[in-house]
């Protein structure tokens, strides 16, 4: 799992305040993430956390291959308006990781960070987003002890939050059965939606061909992603009417397009939001002028929120 995000560090991520302090070959972990999605069932998770204070504030992070089972960790599963818990906050009281588990050189996980955020951006815009489809991480759940045939059409089943070229279908069928196709606006939507998900593909496509990414393409992904769910969502509401409140076997597909409905707020949130991703793509790729902040070389402990908490 990924052990990134804070209450108070979400987007401006680096501002995060979990401490990291060096004992003997050990650190020694105290702090809280939040939105950690997969938590309550992996065996290691992704750690950044603060290991020089006194640095500025992207230089003093470091990353670790963080062991979850353990004493000191307590996981607590997020429950969502969808009934699930994809979603965890995990509290972290004095507990261990080897000095060997870190990950990069020492204060520079932010850059470990960056590529870790840029590739999961790149695997949610490519992947439609289907966070449900996937194997959970880890041993608890016994997913990635088994053969991939023996459930992999049983998690699909149970996707949601995503979108592809099976919903584009799903609706185009839907509308047919409705004798919607005849409207003007549902076809206009459809058409969209195809050009969404054709975009999202090509992107995806191109970013795989590369050797690296130069810039941009993670995030172009997750923005596409988002927009072709919104889309989705009120393409959905236009072809159902008031089927879409209905939920579960009373619902068409199952109440598969409801529960997407219902989770479709999400990916325009995690994995770093919408507006974060326009900022990054302004900044790094178009070079356009930063955000006014204090000075980049300020010591994290001198900002002004932290002078009471280092």
């Amino acid at each position: 799992c990924q052990l990134f995000s804070e209450p108070g560090a979400g987007s401006d991520l680096a501002g995060l305040q979990t401490k990291a302090v060096r004992d003997g070959d050990e650190w020694v972990i105290t702090g809280q993430k939040v939105w950690t999605s997969e938590g309550q069932h992996a065996d290691y998770g992704m750690l950044i956390a603060r290991t020089d204070p006194n640095a500025a504030k992207h230089r003093g992070i470091s990353w670790f291959a963080f062991p979850m089972n353990q004493d000191g960790v307590e996981i607590r599963p997020l429950r969502e308006m969808t009934g699930r818990s994809l979603f965890n906050e995990v509290f972290i009281d004095e507990a261990r990781v080897s000095h060997d588990d870190l990950i990069g050189d020492l204060n520079e996980g932010w850059r470990v960070a960056n590529t870790t955020l840029m590739v999961e951006r790149a695997g949610i815009g490519g992947g439609h987003g289907m966070a449900y489809a996937a194997a959970h991480p880890g041993s608890i759940a016994g997913h990635l002890e088994r053969s991939s045939g023996s459930f992999v059409g049983k998690r699909l089943a149970l996707a949601a939050g995503g979108v592809g070229p099976g919903t584009f279908q799903l609706l185009k069928d839907l509308a047919e059965e409705r004798n919607k196709l005849d409207d003007e606006r549902i076809r206009q939507e459809l058409s969209r939606l195809h050009t969404e998900l054709e975009l999202m593909r090509m992107n995806s496509q191109r970013t795989r061909v590369k050797s690296q990414q130069t810039g941009g393409e993670g995030n172009l992904a997750k923005i596409l992603m988002t927009s072709a769910l919104h889309r989705t969502r009120e393409l959905a509401g236009a072809i159902l009417g008031p089927e879409m409140a209905l939920w579960g076997d009373d619902a068409a597909t199952g109440g598969v397009i409801q529960e997407m409905a219902i989770f479709s707020p999400a990916p325009s949130i995690y994995g770093g939001t919408d507006e974060v991703q326009r900022n990054i793509i302004g900044e790094r790729v178009l070079g356009l002028p930063k955000e006014p902040g204090p000075n980049r070389d300020t010591p994290f402990s001198e900002l002004l929120q932290n002078k009471t908490e280092w």
